[in-house]
């Protein structure tokens, strides 16, 4: 194994010890090979598989790799090098995937933002990572993003390239043009394989997943990222059989790691809808074996089957379903009402990611978010002190391992906070570890709603309320109060033709015994809750919502 020097960069990027390095090394955690090479190897494996699915779009393996390996050389013609950094706001397009294989070739390294990601994101990530190129859509969902793209171009001086898919403007990179097959694919690839990236070098940039301020960079290098990858693999099963469809935004990490890990092993990635008639459709026409869903699209997935159960989906065998925590009632239905076995996992862009596995059964599945993908993970759950909790007790869940990053790019005080000195993560949720090695999530500790110095779990909350008769679906949030700080404000989605009342809320979790101080003191009905680009409950939007309500009620007296 030849493990090449890691380049200079620029400064920012938290490196690991060198001892740890070793040992990861040592291990075989780090295998020494850049994340381009795994791919290539499967596209020589199956030259004629297909690959990829976008619509009428099929790419072969072969056909994937020649793009790939072109647009690599297109984007050093721009004068862009290793280490330069691509602003990616592509939606789940072939384009997407044939520019990031391009960036994992060439050295440039792509910071991925998501579809609804607007002005105050994206200027910020655009200056923050020293963006040399922005990388979108002419429109998408109606809305203009190459005119946004043009706009932070101009505000920002790095910015020299807007590669945009379809419609661009006069001096626009066509992303189509860039994206097409190399000339000569076998000249393409040996001049790439000679200027390779270092396995240690950073391949790409994920952005954090909090709502509450703008996202942090996680610096991922190649060999990190290629272990989680090879891990999803052996956590998922997947196979040159595996037809995955990612449905979620793959800009994300949880998208990502599958999209990469069904790649890696020669099966077919398929672009679509999550929703659930579209989604439905393709699983037929595609036979599609799996794919990766948040909470609130499994649970759209549920309530279409009930209604309308006419899809075959004989040929899906395992749903993966991460994001936040999957109530324990509705992981229930999974197998029984869609056919395939439950995967339910929880993880962060970060580093550590769980899996449930199929092999230990339905109570391991419903109950559980599964346990690390790697034998390097390291989880310690302590209290509010910092001290480890007995085990069994919920705390708060510090990790590190082969694919934890050290620290956020350029982010020293954030650093200082969620990173201690010998390299855990402060991960922010309150979880249980079982004797089995799986986690439980209980909440997040930044979603604690603090009544009158008494922690109350939003996760608690809506998890009892979802088993109220006629709530589609819950959130809870704290809502401001001069006299305890905070009192719970419960959101509640109703099935259609069906009235929820507080009242019905409180009965039943007096039934159940819960604490008074859990109790839901207002209950505000919605036709829908708030998501944020990654489908989960939008949280900020709900508490600003309350707070709207509060003060007009207050104006109104």
């Amino acid at each position: 194994m030849t493990v090449r020097a890691v380049r200079p960069s620029r400064a920012g990027t938290v490196p690991w010890p060198e001892d740890v390095v070793a040992e990861y090394v040592a291990k075989g955690y780090w295998q020494g090979v850049p994340l381009g090479r795994h791919f290539l190897a499967a596209a020589d494996a199956a030259p004629d598989a297909v690959a990829l699915v976008d619509g009428d779009t099929r790419l072969t393996f072969h056909d994937l790799a020649a793009r790939a390996d072109g647009a690599a050389l297109r984007l050093r013609d721009l004068g862009l090098r290793a280490d330069d950094r691509v602003l990616v706001q592509l939606p789940n397009r072939w384009e997407f995937v044939v520019l990031f294989l391009a960036c994992l070739r060439s050295g440039v390294l792509p910071v991925l933002a998501l579809p609804a990601h607007r002005r105050h994101e994206l200027s910020y990530l655009a200056e923050h990572a020293e963006a040399a190129a922005i990388a979108v859509p002419a429109t998408f969902k109606g809305f203009d993003h190459r005119a946004l793209a043009a706009d932070i171009a101009a505000d920002h001086p790095t910015v020299t390239h807007l590669l945009v898919s379809g419609g661009g403007q006069p001096g626009d990179v066509d992303l189509r043009e860039l994206c097409a097959p190399a000339a000569d694919p076998v000249a393409a690839r040996a001049a790439l394989d000679r200027e390779e990236p270092g396995s240690r070098d950073t391949a790409l940039f994920l952005l954090s997943g909090g709502t509450t301020a703008l996202p942090k960079l996680i610096a991922r290098t190649h060999d990190d990222y290629a272990h989680y990858v090879h891990r999803t693999v052996d956590a998922a099963g997947y196979g040159p059989d595996t037809v995955n469809l990612v449905a979620l935004p793959v800009g994300h990490n949880f998208s990502l790691g599958v999209l990469l890990a069904t790649l890696f092993e020669g099966g077919r990635v398929v672009f679509g809808s999550p929703e659930p008639e579209q989604a439905f459709e393709l699983v037929e026409r595609e036979s599609v074996t799996h794919s990766g869903l948040v909470p609130a699209v499994a649970q759209r997935w549920l309530e279409h089957r009930a209604a309308a159960p006419g899809h075959d989906l004989g040929t899906l065998r395992g749903l993966m379903v991460g994001g936040s925590r999957l109530p324990d009632h509705v992981a229930a239905r999974i197998g029984p009402e869609l056919g395939c076995a439950l995967q339910q996992g929880y993880g962060m862009a970060e580093g550590l990611v769980c899996l449930t596995r199929p092999a230990e059964g339905d109570e391991v599945a419903c109950h559980t978010q599964g346990r690390p993908l790697s034998e390097g993970d390291e989880l310690l759950v302590v209290d509010e002190a910092g001290e480890p909790v007995p085990a069994g007790e919920p705390g708060v869940l510090l990790t590190r391992g082969p694919y934890t990053p050290r620290g956020y790019y350029r982010a020293p005080e954030q650093n200082a906070r969620v990173f201690t000195p010998d390299g855990w993560y402060r991960t922010g949720d309150i979880v249980r570890l079982r004797p089995d090695g799986n986690v439980v999530v209980e909440g997040r500790e930044k979603d604690m709603i603090n009544r009158g110095g008494e922690k109350v779990s939003a996760e608690e909350v809506e998890n009892l309320a979802l088993q109220v008769d006629g709530v589609l679906m819950a959130a809870a949030v704290a809502m401001p109060d001069a006299e305890l700080g905070e009192r719970v404000c419960l959101y509640v989605v109703p099935r259609t033709g069906r009235e929820v009342r507080l009242a019905d809320v409180l009965d039943l979790m007096r039934r159940v015994g819960v604490a008074r101080y859990k109790l839901p003191e207002r209950l505000v009905v919605v036709d829908a809750l708030p998501l944020t680009g990654m489908q989960k409950v939008d949280k900020k939007a709900l508490r600003a919502d309350v707070e709207q309500r509060l003060a007009g009620e207050r104006a109104a007296v």
